[in-house]
């Protein structure tokens, strides 16, 4: 009988960047990390580091990204890299961080998977923590078309579901509604490759404003009125809403442990998905945290490590 145990990885390993907004270079050192650490981000650059530790109450801003803080210190662009530690059932780990913003790679999770794949992952001796909702909880913001809203419900597991609704030529002839289940499905080969998008109109005038310098066709989708600009297209049928449920893991892994729960949303945010959060938070007869002594009843392919791609 083994039980399902809390991960870290067996290695370092370092990724060099540059920041999607600030354009600057940054370097990423990942680190093991003890049993019950949970995922720390470490500001080296500053004149005393400071650690940053992973919690729905430490993200600070959700516009454009999920922002950590702790006092004056912040790492922003948590979401993608927090989403592939999510997707690897990672729970212990260090991330040194040379600048204020983590590098945007190629604008999805996969170079992070990769990264994380490539230090190897270590089973330690203690017993993995699960948050388990008991009750459902949903926000919701707007109403008729600017009607958004997100939702944890009870469940033996982890599934997303997750609906965009954008008027746009090049996002209406792909799926936009995903459905996907941490347990069986694959998030290295399914989900993790899909990436960030923005419209050219967007990115000029984050440009003008001092945003998305670091931004451009080979770490995001772009598109004009009408359609993709990226040369080589989309790497899923259905990458938009794929990439909207890739920010909702990470998202929501920023409280901290890993969820059995089903999410399901309507246009949601990172805004909105830290509100989710925060309700769940507030109300402690909603949630548990549970473990398995037996990984047997655990849900369905919780116990296996991440397969690669």
């Amino acid at each position: 009988m083994a039980m399902l145990a809390q991960r870290t990885l067996k290695s370092l390993t370092r990724a060099v960047g540059v920041g999607l907004h600030s354009g600057e270079r940054v370097e990423l050192t990942l680190r093991p990390a003890p049993p019950d650490t949970g995922i720390v981000f470490r500001r080296v650059d500053l004149p005393a580091p400071v650690d940053i530790p992973v919690s729905a109450l430490s993200v600070t801003d959700t516009r454009l990204a999920s922002t950590l803080s702790r006092g004056d210190a912040k790492v922003r662009t948590v979401e993608h890299l927090m989403s592939a530690c999510s997707g690897l059932g990672l729970d212990n780990l260090y991330i040194d961080i040379t600048a204020e913003e983590v590098p945007i790679l190629d604008g999805s999770a996969s170079s992070f998977v990769y990264l994380l794949q490539s230090a190897g992952i270590e089973l330690q001796n203690v017993p993995k923590k699960f948050l388990r909702v008991k009750q459902t909880v949903e926000v919701c913001e707007g109403e008729g078309e600017q009607l958004k809203w997100a939702q944890l419900a009870p469940h033996h597991g982890f599934t997303l579901s997750f609906e965009i609704d954008f008027h746009h030529p090049a996002v209406d002839s792909t799926g936009q509604q995903v459905t996907f289940d941490m347990g069986f499905g694959r998030y290295s080969r399914d989900i993790a490759r899909a990436r960030t998008f923005a419209f050219s109109k967007d990115v000029e005038m984050m440009r003008a404003n001092g945003l998305a310098l670091g931004g451009g066709l080979d770490n995001a989708i772009v598109m004009d009125d009408t359609k993709v600009l990226n040369a080589d297209g989309l790497r899923y049928a259905e990458e938009f809403a794929k990439h909207k449920i890739l920010d909702a893991i990470g998202d929501l892994y920023c409280i901290g442990r890993p969820m059995l729960a089903a999410y399901s949303a309507f246009r949601s945010g990172h805004a909105l998905n830290n509100k989710l959060l925060r309700a769940l938070l507030e109300r402690p007869e909603a949630y548990e945290l549970v473990s398995f002594d037996d990984e047997r009843n655990a849900p369905t392919g919780f116990a296996q490590l991440a397969r690669a791609w």
